[in-house]
């Protein structure tokens, strides 16, 4: 007897729709055949599937079982097959015969007593299924608020196989999963850290602002203890919220990376990764036997913080620069290509030198020019033109840390940011962007030109920095968002001089 069942497979953060098809014969010596590009931990599911239909009291045929999942030429990774190949079994040998199965999606791994335990990837999973016209869903309990956010989608969650089949033989109530999606998606009131904690670094604080008004990448430069660490991690108080579109393809990537908790299912606020200096180009950008998506993928939507940034492998920060530049990564493969979104604004701290101390009044530094320049150099020149604020950090004055006054809290810095988002996307979302350090060159030419005042000023910088093509549209980025800080529709040498203010880096470079 033939029986099919609907599954998907999940290829990067997309799912496809999978056919799961059981079929049985007569045969001497019963035998268990997975057809259909299966990759090892399919290929071993049978092992588990024969365990829990036992321990959850089903008597199977002794015939051969043939499985089949189509369409043959996508590869089918990992246990997430477990399940529908369960039922299909069940129904082949005439134990599910209520509802038709082909109206669900099945997903899940399965555990030798019959409990189903969650899988990587439910939300594209019910993308895809709302795309192929399946309006249910049964998936593991701890899956189904993440496949609840999907609209016109019903989750169905189920703890073990007994479950499964009593909700197909109408043995139970059929209860979706339900959530809230707009308190899922209501802003936190409470703050871990605000920018009131920060003395001083008032010039930092500027910095920082106008680094998330247009979404540009910031690198703080000064000595241990001035606090750039305290001032990038404070940066999730200051961030835009994010749009229901924002979070829905965040959290795919956080799915398909296995880190979504089964409390909230959504990830509502902006992700703040903050990968250790070790960490591998696999585990920055991606990759692996199996593609998985890395830190930059991750940070999607967010901000990617590199603490201590000459301490990472150079060959590692110049992978980079493709996302940097492309707002995604491509991992390429012998038998596959996949592409991972990957659009955050990076944050970047260093010290001015080996010791730490270079420009420092308080401490003497120990360091010659020729070291100096390597250590600069431990990070590429084209990394640093894709910064687009160079902020120096000095150390905090003890006036300035006794002091009683109290510091503007992250409250009232977001509430320009936001005026200032407002303003780009009304000029910048018929284009499919959303800040200024989005724009592409012909953009730029078209909403940052520069009056006579302002041409000379950067003139006089590209001739005197050296800077290159990328670090001139840079600073005109930054001017952009200078200006609509301030509401101001034209761009004016103010704007330009701080703007150059911010690549002073560039000098120390060579």
């Amino acid at each position: 007897m033939l029986f099919r069942v609907r599954s998907g497979a999940v290829v990067g953060i997309t799912a496809y729709p999978i056919w799961v098809e059981v079929d049985f014969e007569s045969g001497r010596k019963p035998k268990f055949r997975t057809v259909g590009l299966p990759d090892a931990a399919v290929r071993e599911s049978h092992q588990r599937i024969k365990a829990a239909l036992r321990n959850c009291g089903f008597a199977i045929p002794a015939k051969n079982i043939t499985i089949n999942l189509a369409p043959a030429n996508l590869k089918k990774e990992g246990a997430a097959f477990d399940l529908p190949m369960a039922v299909g079994i069940l129904g082949a040998a005439g134990l599910v015969h209520a509802q038709d199965p082909v109206s669900c999606l099945f997903t899940g791994e399965l555990s030798l007593d019959g409990s189903v335990r969650p899988v990587r990837g439910a939300l594209p999973m019910a993308s895809m299924a709302r795309e192929q016209g399946i309006s249910s869903l049964i998936v593991p309990e701890a899956n189904a608020s993440e496949a609840a956010i999907v609209e016109g989608v019903r989750a169905f969650p189920v703890r073990n196989l007994l479950e499964v089949v009593a909700l197909l033989n109408g043995e139970r109530p059929w209860v979706a999963h339900t959530i809230d999606r707009a308190r899922l998606m209501a802003p936190s009131s409470f703050q871990e850290a605000d920018f009131r904690d920060i003395r001083g670094q008032y010039q930092a604080k500027r910095a920082m602002e106008v680094a998330v008004s247009g979404g540009h990448n910031v690198l703080l430069v000064g000595p241990p203890g001035s606090g750039k660490t305290m001032l990038a991690r404070r940066l999730p108080t200051i961030l835009p919220p994010m749009s229901f579109d924002e979070a829905i393809e965040t959290t795919k990537i956080h799915s398909v990376a296995g880190l979504i908790s089964d409390r909230g299912g959504l990830i509502s606020r902006r992700p703040f990764r903050s990968p250790h200096h070790t960490v591998s180009a696999a585990g920055l950008v991606g990759g692996g036997a199996v593609p998985r998506p890395g830190e930059v993928s991750l940070a999607h939507n967010g901000v990617l913080f590199l603490d201590e940034l000459p301490e990472f492998p150079r060959q590692v920060l110049d992978l980079l620069r493709q996302p940097l530049e492309d707002g995604e990564v491509s991992i390429a493969r012998a038998a596959r290509s996949l592409t991972f979104p990957a659009r955050f604004m990076m944050a970047a701290a260093m010290n001015p030198c080996p010791c730490g101390y270079r420009g420092d009044r308080q401490h003497e530094c120990s360091c010659t020019p020729p070291m100096v320049q390597r250590y600069l150099c431990r990070v590429s020149g084209p990394l640093f033109d894709r910064i687009d604020l160079h902020v120096q950090v000095a150390a905090v004055p003890y006036r300035e840390l006794a002091g009683e006054g109290e510091s503007e809290d992250s409250r009232a810095v977001r509430e320009r940011i936001l005026v200032a988002r407002r303003i780009q996307q009304e000029r910048l979302g018929g284009y499919g962007i959303t800040c200024n350090a989005q724009m592409a060159p012909r953009l730029l030419r078209r909403f940052c030109r520069l009056d006579s005042g302002g041409e000379r000023l950067l003139e006089d910088a590209v001739t005197r920095l050296g800077l290159s093509a990328r670090a001139y549209d840079r600073i005109l980025r930054v001017s952009r968002t200078l200006a609509d800080l301030e509401g101001d529709g034209t761009i004016q040498p103010r704007h330009v001089a701080e703007a150059i203010q911010y690549r002073t880096l560039d000098r120390n470079i060579g």
